[in-house]
């Protein structure tokens, strides 16, 4: 069974509308995030340049990609 992504395209649109964002609640959410990360000794990174080569290779794969290509 395929997805009908028109169907799921108008259901985001009309949650995105009846929710709109809450900016200052997103702000605490990321605040909390941060400091549970540095709680857990996570954060800041040891190396903050590791795995760059990955996020790089990624993102050069990510960009040959022709989206209009994708499956509807």
């Amino acid at each position: 069974m395929r997805p009908d992504f028109a169907r799921l395209a108008d259901l985001n649109d009309a949650l995105a509308r009846r929710d709109p964002p809450d900016h200052a609640r997103n702000l605490r959410i990321v605040e909390a995030l941060r400091q549970e990360a540095v709680a857990l000794g996570v954060w800041p990174p040891d190396d903050p340049l590791a795995g760059l080569d990955v996020d790089l290779r990624l993102a050069r794969v990510l960009n040959r990609l022709d989206v209009r290509d994708a499956p509807r």
